[in-house]
Order: C-alpha cells, then sequence, then structure tokens
C-alpha cells in the first residue's frame, strides 16, 4: 500500500490497521504501532497477524474475508472502552483484505436519532 496516499491517517486520534487476504500486514498508522508494538516506532507491517488472534478471531477474520461483511463490538481495556469496527476493503468488488478502526469511546457520549 502506497504510504503517500494514507498521510492523511498517520495522525488520527484512532488506530487503524490495513490487512491483505492472507492477514499479512500492509500498512499501521501511528496509534496501531503504539497499541500493537512494544516500543511504539516498529511495525508489524509485512508480518502476519494471524499469529496474534485466537481461532475463534481468526474464524472471524476468514469469515470477513470470505463473505465480505463487516465485524463492530466494543471492548475494555485499561480502564478505557473502544469501539472496534472491522471491514473488508475491496478493489473493483473483490475483497482484498481487512481494514480496522479503533478509536477510544468518551465515558458519556450522546446519541441523537436521525430521520
Amino acid at each position: 500500500m502506497n504510504n503517500e496516499k494514507n498521510n492523511w491517517a498517520e495522525d488520527i486520534d484512532g488506530a487503524i490497521t490495513v490487512c491483505d487476504t492472507e492477514g499479512t500486514v500492509l500498512y499501521m498508522n501511528k496509534r496501531s504501532r503504539e497499541t500493537f508494538c512494544k516500543d511504539g516506532n516498529s511495525s508489524m507491517v509485512g508480518q502476519s497477524m494471524m499469529p496474534c488472534h485466537n481461532e475463534r478471531s481468526q474464524a472471524i477474520i476468514r469469515h470477513m474475508l470470505e463473505s465480505g461483511e463487516s465485524h463492530c463490538y466494543t471492548i475494555s481495556k485499561q480502564g478505557k472502552k473502544k469501539l472496534i469496527f472491522q471491514t473488508p476493503w475491496k478493489e473493483d468488488g473483490e475483497v482484498k483484505g481487512l481494514v480496522e478502526f479503533s478509536f477510544v469511546l468518551p465515558d458519556e457520549m450522546p446519541h441523537y436519532e436521525r430521520k
């Protein structure tokens, strides 16, 4: 993945991680590297993310890659609630991999009903 096209994502207030259909990491923004790399400066780009996941998670990853469906959930980590949104990315309608967005949610968050 061309990093010049992804500069907008480098410093946003959330983690973005992109992989291909084999689970090989193609891109990590700064927050992703801080979250998943011990020193915050190294990167998992070029490495498989699959060993980092248990069997249940690996099955969900395979399902998203095969079906083109997204997966969304929340977690609590280090006293913070996070939204995790994982979705396939495509080229010409064909699934080419997954992108994961992870954002810390505020303790109090408004919810609006819109028509």
